[in-house]
């Protein structure tokens, strides 16, 4: 799986492009993805799909602004099942995405595509 490119709102995974938050995981796109606890909180109940996957590595996109908040309980989530966590402004997070998953990482992302 790879991120071919990122603009706010629009994002392109292998050759297909959306316009809502994806979750990459498991060599799958999720999208629409809709978080029950707002749009701007990443929250354990919002990411289970990715927790129960255990992968090595998550990376959490925050936006073209950063304006996404990662709960302290998402990051205890993480830790409790050895997936190592990295937090980015979107742009950035596709990038290490990208790199991760070169790197042969069993690698997720969540990634929301605007603010």
């Amino acid at each position: 799986m790879h991120i071919d490119s990122y603009l706010f709102g629009g994002i392109e995974v292998d050759g297909k492009p959306y316009t809502k938050d994806v979750i990459l995981v498991a060599g799958e796109v999720v999208s629409p993805w809709w978080r029950d606890a707002g749009g701007h909180v990443f929250a354990p109940a919002d990411l289970q799909i990715v927790i129960d996957g255990s992968p090595e590595a998550v990376v959490l996109g925050t936006g073209f602004f950063g304006m996404v908040k990662v709960r302290e309980e998402t990051l205890a989530a993480f830790a409790a099942c050895g997936t190592r966590v990295v937090v980015e402004k979107t742009r950035q997070a596709t990038a290490v995405f990208n790199s991760l998953n070169a790197d042969g990482v069993d690698v997720a992302a969540a990634l929301h595509l605007t603010c």
